[in-house]
């Protein structure tokens, strides 16, 4: 279980406000859950979950939500609130640089117990 706000907590909300629904999970076991279909970075689509890290190592990895154009809205440590940012500015720092993957999102349906937390 996740608490207080966080980059993972922020884009569960998001794609919670578009009726998606993404189990309460660390980043590292994201890859395991039944309800996300891991996508190749290649065929990312708006709203998947987009995890970045240093390593191909998912744990403790940076997530956001991906957009059109190839952009990820993310919470951003480094200017303090949420940021749009192509993808291609992840791989210029070095806590980013390794893009992990996409997990695509359950689509709108009934509301689901538990939702974003």
């Amino acid at each position: 279980m996740i608490d207080g706000a966080n980059c993972q907590r922020y884009a569960y909300a998001v794609v919670a406000l578009f009726g998606r629904y993404v189990p309460r999970l660390r980043s590292s076991e994201l890859w395991s859950a039944a309800e996300l279909e891991p996508v190749a970075s290649d065929a990312i689509r708006p709203l998947d979950i987009v995890l970045f890290n240093s390593t191909r190592n998912p744990y403790g990895a940076h997530v956001g939500v991906a957009m059109p154009d190839d952009e990820v809205l993310h919470l951003c440590s480094e200017v303090g609130r949420p940021a749009v940012w192509p993808l291609a500015a992840f791989g210029r720092r070095e806590r980013y640089k390794t893009l992990l993957g996409g997990l695509r999102t359950i689509p709108p349906g009934p509301l689901r117990a538990g939702g974003f937390g």
